[in-house]
């Protein structure tokens, strides 16, 4: 089963994949660190965010180790939803991303374009999403708790400019897939938000098999 989970950022998409993943005994991959491990091998060795071309050769993550704290940072979260909407960067990442989802026994990855790009024939798709504001409040909360200090208003405004950047891009544009689930968890806690998913899933799968 290849469970496809998609949104825009803060939206709750990688709690809600990880745990699906966790339920339904699946490997998980958080796509988006990819694009944050580009980002970082870019800043690293000095390469302009700017040029397409600097952006595609920071593509060789293999050096890159994904339980580094800066990954999450901010810095690299802006410089790698810029770079993301290069087509370089994404056919650079594209296989590795598509090779995971074609794993035995399925798989279950978030991201921006997984039920659109990666894995269109996914057997779940779901589609989460919540208001900027609340959005930017879970960042913003989660940023205090790492220690930064940051003010809302800053982390409204760049949820919106990811936002921006994420459905306005020519290359794989954050868009809802025709046949995804809807996920609003504006007014949801984290357990009603899983809950609410899994079900998703649970009713997605028994109608594929009927």
């Amino acid at each position: 089963m290849i469970v496809a989970v998609d949104g825009p950022a803060a939206s709750g998409k990688g709690t809600i994949a990880k745990a699906i993943a966790r339920k339904f005994e699946l490997p998980y991959m958080d796509t988006g660190l990819l694009y944050r491990a580009a980002a970082l091998n870019l800043l690293q060795s000095g390469g302009d965010p700017e040029s397409e071309f600097a952006a595609a050769r920071a593509c060789d993550i293999s050096q890159i180790d994904f339980d580094d704290p800066e990954l999450k940072s901010e810095g690299v979260g802006g410089v790698a939803s810029r770079i993301s909407g290069y087509p370089l960067v994404r056919n650079a990442l594209l296989e590795r991303q598509r090779h995971f989802a074609a794993r035995p026994g399925g798989a279950v990855l978030d991201g921006r374009d997984i039920g659109t790009v990666i894995a269109p024939d996914a057997d779940v798709k779901l589609f989460v999403t919540a208001t900027p504001e609340v959005r930017a409040n879970r960042r913003f909360e989660e940023l205090k708790r790492m220690g930064l200090h940051v003010t809302f208003d800053d982390v409204l405004i760049d949820i919106r400019a990811r936002d921006a950047r994420d459905q306005g891009r020519e290359t794989a544009p954050l868009v809802m897939a025709e046949d995804a689930v809807l996920l609003d968890t504006t007014t949801l806690g984290v357990e009603a938000a899983i809950a609410e998913a899994i079900a998703a899933v649970e009713r997605s799968t028994a109608a594929n098999d009927a």
